[in-house]
């Protein structure tokens, strides 16, 4: 039985998903408070004001719609930031190393007779059985 668990536990499956929770919540963390720390004191700067203190009553309830506004604020931070300190560079990254590989060679080319894509190493078309040179 304890082999069993053990083996499960061991699946690269299984360490893959905890490494990345791990590595996911500590980058989770890091956002936070980036966003918190850096870019939210920075909207005082722009005259941005902490909504958090905005409320209204709706019968008995209380209804805090400034909280809800900071929390937005705060994930639209939060988005823009994963965009251009991650997103941004590694679609930059990707295409220079998609720029560096080298075209892959075509593996069809049309018929001349019929314009249907046939295998470049053909020399009869499929489709129309004319001769190709």
């Amino acid at each position: 039985m304890f082999k069993e668990f053990r083996d499960f536990l061991m699946r690269g499956n299984v360490v893959d998903m905890a490494v990345g929770i791990v590595i996911g919540s500590a980058f989770g963390l890091l956002i936070g408070s980036f966003v918190a720390d850096i870019l939210t004191p920075l909207l005082g700067l722009l005259s941005v004001p902490d909504f958090s203190t905005l409320t209204f009553e709706a019968g008995k309830a209380t209804v805090s719609y400034g909280t809800f506004l900071n929390f937005l604020i705060s994930f639209v931070l939060v988005a823009a930031a994963i965009f251009f300190f991650v997103v941004k560079p590694m679609n930059a990254m990707n295409a220079k190393a998609a720029k560096d590989e080298p075209a892959a060679a075509p593996t069809t080319k049309a018929c001349p007779f019929c314009a249907t894509d046939i295998p470049v190493a053909a020399s009869r078309c499929p489709h129309c059985t004319s001769q190709l040179s």
